[in-house]
């Protein structure tokens, strides 16, 4: 097409003169926070020290940009002294001090992905680039001035056909994106592919749905691989082992999620990270968290990088996070468990036509980090929280006809036609246990932070109408199915489940077991002895070389830091909106460091006075 993009630049000259400011190309390393979690590994981390345990009560707020947008995701990046991040309808270039534009350029025709973007730091004959998705487009921008990135695709964009809603990964020349399908009937791959970052040409696509001649083709029964979509690379981002080349890519459940009498086995590369080479998008390795998935509880994230050191041997670790509940540790090299996994049997579906895989992979380390099964004592009472909300879970529960829980991977239960009614309860719910914020982890202590919810989901599966795709579907009752209540006075929806119903949890990676775990978030509409019930939460935290973890994300609208070594909250403060984002901190050149995060509509900064 022919650009009519227009920049609103406060000017490429004035960002030459910023660049003229003292210190702006010459930030200690470190200072920076380049991609989406910090560094290639995705630690989250950042070996910032200014702000400790000592003085991150005075942390004030320094500044706030307004996105006008709402429910942003986004995690600013921050590099060479430069901020950038996506906006309601533009990509921006911010003073990291003051949240001054330096640049902005609207995006016609849509919006850029409300996560994030990525950084290209040029060659020879190209200048920096922000990278970035816009739906199918991929886009890129001159990283100085905001204008089209000559000779990057079509006027700086490329025809992705099936659009990619979160941030590529940039390595070398190669950008990295994934896939968000469209629901069924419609089909399209879910594959991962790589383009060149400074022409825009295709480099490689990783079929995610195993084929002939593959590694897992005959985990689909009947060729029922053909025409298969879903099975895609959503995540928010990647992760990278940089020394051996690795890219890790988690991928998503097979269509149709809740019913797969048509796809009968363990349905490679469903449900798994898949380890490729960055270069060529060749296999190496997986590892499938899900035989056979019915509950779309997928890898939400890629694995976080940490080493691993046992007996004085270091081994190269992945930490794998999932809806389904469980945290997996994975030698990144080979993709075997490095405490063992065990298959056990789970329970049998009754839907016709199903075939329920039958033994799911559960660590033999690491327990779950999220509630995985159900029990009639699990019910809140009047001493958790309060005589109205359990009489308004007691409704809900009398609604539904009962629950049915038999443990992890409880399969939805079939109901008939006419049939009294009684609903599956399946923990974690359809958000998952942890979810897309992905893992944090502290090199120096070797643990691995996550966090997750409580939140169960109700369901049946029921046959469909003549001329539906499938034979059955899944069915639930009012809001979705989440097991939870509205509470009256704007006091949101509360589990009906005992808390808590959301956790932070540091896991030592190098014996699998749990340092400790907190509950995350309060009720405020509760009496203060009850409040801390822990809530609902899908961002997640990062920590700092001075012992700090930073997360908001929770829905009481609260930012917090907490001690890394013991989960001791130390500094809270409410924002105006939830900061459902992976915050982020970075140092200025006034040799300030600053601490970020995106509350919905608005970038909010502090800092030390």
């Amino acid at each position: 097409m022919r650009s009519t993009w227009t920049v609103a630049i406060v000017g490429g000259a004035l960002f030459l003169a910023f660049l003229g400011r003292p210190g702006a190309q010459n930030l200690p390393l470190g200072t920076d926070w380049p991609m989406y979690r910090h560094d290639q590994a995705g630690t989250g981390y950042s070996p910032l020290t200014q702000i400790d345990a000592t003085n991150v009560t005075k942390l004030a707020r320094s500044w706030t940009y307004s996105l006008q947008a709402n429910n942003s995701q986004a995690t600013p990046i921050v590099v060479n002294g430069v901020m950038y991040l996506p906006a309601a309808n533009r990509v921006v270039a911010l003073d990291p001090e003051t949240g001054k534009e330096i640049w902005q350029r609207p995006i016609p025709a849509g919006a850029p992905s409300r996560r994030g973007v990525a950084y290209w730091p040029g060659d020879a004959a190209n200048p920096p680039r922000v990278i970035f998705t816009a739906g199918r487009r991929l886009m890129a921008l001159d990283a100085a001035t905001g204008a089209i990135a000559n000779g990057f695709g079509s006027e700086g964009e490329v025809d992705l056909v099936v659009p990619y809603n979160s941030v590529p990964l940039v390595y070398k020349n190669i950008v990295v994106v994934g896939a968000n399908t469209p629901p069924p009937p419609a089909s399209a791959p879910g594959n991962a592919r790589a383009f060149d970052a400074r022409t825009g040409a295709k480099l490689w696509e990783f079929n995610s749905v195993a084929g002939p001649g593959t590694v897992g083709e005959s985990t689909w029964e009947a060729d029922s691989w053909k025409g298969r979509s879903g099975l895609n690379a959503w995540p928010f981002y990647f992760t990278l082992d940089e020394q051996r080349g690795l890219l890790y890519l988690p991928l998503a459940s097979a269509s149709f999620g809740n019913y797969g009498g048509d796809r009968k086995g363990a349905n490679l590369f469903g449900n798994s990270v898949v380890a490729v080479d960055v270069q060529t998008g060749t296999y190496k390795w997986h590892f499938q968290t899900i035989h056979h998935d019915l509950w779309d509880a997928d890898p939400p994230a890629p694995p976080g990088l940490i080493d691993v050191v046992q007996n004085g041997r270091t081994i190269p670790a992945a930490a794998l996070t999932t809806k389904s509940g469980y945290l997996y540790l994975l030698n990144r090299e080979t993709g075997r468990p490095i405490f063992g996994v065990e298959e056990r049997p789970v329970p049998r579906s009754d839907v016709p036509g199903e075939q329920t895989f039958p033994t799911q992979p559960f660590p033999v380390k690491v327990p779950p980090i999220a509630r995985v099964d159900y029990k009639p004592a699990d019910l809140v009472t009047a001493d958790d929280t309060s005589a109205e909300h359990v009489k308004a879970c007691q409704d809900l529960m009398a609604k539904v006809g009962g629950v049915y829980n038999a443990g992890p991977f409880t399969p939805w239960l079939y109901r008939a036609e006419g049939a009294a009614a009684k609903s599956t309860l399946v923990f974690p719910g359809m958000l998952g246990g942890a979810n897309w914020g992905g893992t944090a982890s502290d090199p120096g202590t070797g643990y691995v932070f996550a966090v997750t919810q409580d939140n169960g989901s109700l369901g049946w599966v029921e046959k469909t109408k003549e001329g539906s795709p499938t034979p059955y579907q899944k069915n639930f009752p009012e809001r979705a199915g989440f097991f939870d209540v509205p509470m009256p006075g704007g006091g949101g929806n509360w589990p009906c489940q005992k808390p808590p119903w959301g956790r932070l949890i540091a896991v030592n990676a190098s014996t699998g077991s749990v340092a400790w775990q907190v509950r995350l978030g309060i009720t405020d509409q509760l009496p203060e002895g009850k409040q801390n019930t822990g809530r609902p939460v899908l961002a997640g935290p990062i920590v700092t070389a001075s012992g700090l973890l930073f997360i908001a994300s929770t829905d009481d609208n609260r930012f917090r830091a907490l001690d890394a070594k013991t989960g001791k909250e130390l500094w809270v403060t409410k924002l105006e909106r939830r900061g459902n984002a992976d915050p982020i901190t970075y140092r200025g050149r006034n040799g300030k460091q600053y601490v970020a995060v995106v509350a919905t509509d608005s970038l909010v900064v502090y800092a030390l006075p």
